[in-house]
């Protein structure tokens, strides 16, 4: 089974790039089936899609990665060769250690960051629904999630992190003097948004308002931290008297234009405004940014900020790496044992298989004795003798064939795989084997 991981990330591609390629998660699930449809074979597929990243993990019996990489730039709307510019193809061995070093937060703009975990745990949920995870993905994610758990309880690779939203705080605070004065407001009631408000609810400011789609949903996040809640129809009557705009929602297009902000800033009579959009596809338009008296930050602007301190985990990083390796380790031992060529699952099933067959063949014998007249003993006698003779059958044919030194050898795994609680000369069992024939 070939394993293989395609994506784009904050590392390999700008921020208008992976916002081509992003998928809110309700649209994964038809995406999935779309994939495996234009794999034109059995894979399994799962597709995770945050602002710092779009990867798919797909399994099948070969490597189908040109096949995966044009389904993706169709979807991103470019030639497969300009998304191949941007993005990464790991395999195997590969594909499993990224996937562990993206679920320990250790691939993430926040070093140790755990809001990764919970995207990844919910993509691989999607794709199970969908019907597109399959026994090896959930195989690999399952170890993906224990690699991970064990990383943050061993190590400290999470201390001392600055996440995206207190980045954000500290931002705002370089230009504004007392944020205790400012007016904020947050557009989107997602988890992001949740947590920087949590941050800039810290520190007090004069009012809050979320702005939200769905204005239930945003009334509920309000309440909790005692701001307004806005429609998003409310916005352009309404930016002008917010001091600071924070905005992630899952909208393909722009919410917030430059006219708008052009229109805001004159009725704050050029007072300065503090953005960040946390948004990939952008929620705000990048020619804001050219305002004079704006400062919009994106997602990429803050990760100078959320470096920080990242030097001084370094020895974290490495426990994390080795914990790592050994789980990359064992996922390819536990592959290679599926591997029909020299693994050992497809002759366990074999066995099974042949068992069973054993079973029925005995069975059915028993009930044809018992058809006849004979008496239960009787039938539990022939059903017993016959299942013994199948099973021993091989073993002691093995042992009557061949030269001595392969007589020897049969003998000492008959010895391992029959009489294990009678250990004693190889010898011996082979007497007795022979004797008893």
């Amino acid at each position: 089974m070939a394993v293989w991981a395609l994506g784009i990330n904050h590392q390999t591609a700008p921020l208008d790039v992976r916002g081509r390629f992003a998928f809110a998660l309700e649209q994964i699930p038809d995406a999935l089936r779309r994939l495996r449809a234009a794999l034109a074979r059995p894979a399994e597929a799962t597709l995770l899609s945050t602002c710092n990243r779009t990867e798919l993990y797909c399994a099948s019996d070969e490597p189908l990665v040109e096949s995966s990489a044009r389904w993706l730039a169709d979807n991103g709307g470019v030639p497969a060769e300009a998304l191949l510019r941007h993005a990464y193809v790991l395999r195997d061995d590969a594909a499993a250690r990224h996937a562990f070093r993206v679920a320990s937060g250790l691939d993430s703009m926040v070093l140790g960051e755990p809001q990764i975990l919970g995207q990844l745990k919910d993509a691989v949920r999607v794709a199970d629904e969908a019907g597109t995870l399959g026994t090896t993905l959930h195989q690999l994610f399952q170890r993906s999630f224990a690699v991970a758990k064990q990383v943050r309880s061993s190590t400290e690779i999470g201390a001392h992190s600055i996440s995206m939203a207190a980045a954000a705080v500290r931002l705002c605070g370089q230009l504004f003097e007392d944020l205790r004065e400012i007016r904020v407001l947050f557009v989107g009631a997602g988890e992001m948004i949740e947590l920087t408000a949590t941050h800039f609810a810290a520190r007090q400011p004069r009012a809050m308002a979320i702005a939200n789609r769905t204005l239930e949903r945003g009334e509920r996040l309000a309440a909790r931290f005692g701001a307004e809640a806005l429609r998003l129809s409310d916005l352009p009557a309404r930016l002008h008297e917010f001091d600071a705009v924070v905005s992630c929602t899952a909208s393909t297009l722009p919410l917030i234009g430059l006219g708008m902000v052009e229109s805001a800033l004159k009725r704050r009579r050029h007072r300065p405004m503090f953005m960040v959009d946390l948004a990939v596809p952008r929620n705000i338009e990048a020619e804001v940014r050219q305002l004079d008296d704006v400062y919009l930050y994106t997602v990429d602007d803050l990760a100078a900020v959320v470096q920080a301190g990242r030097d001084s985990r370094q020895a974290a990083v490495a426990q994390a790496e080795a914990i790592i390796d050994a789980g990359v380790q064992s996922f390819m031992l536990w592959l290679r044992e599926r591997d029909p060529r020299h693994g050992v699952v497809p002759l366990i099933r074999d066995l099974h298989a042949q068992a069973e067959a054993w079973q029925q063949a005995e069975l059915a014998r028993a009930r044809r004795l018992l058809a006849r007249g004979a008496s239960p003993e009787e039938a539990l006698q022939a059903l017993a003798r016959g299942l013994t003779q199948k099973m021993l059958h091989g073993a002691l044919a093995e042992l009557h064939g061949g030269d001595e030194a392969a007589r020897r050898h049969t003998a000492e795994m008959v010895q391992r795989l029959f009489l294990r609680g009678r250990r004693g000369p190889a010898g011996a069992a082979d007497g007795a084997a022979t004797q008893g024939a």
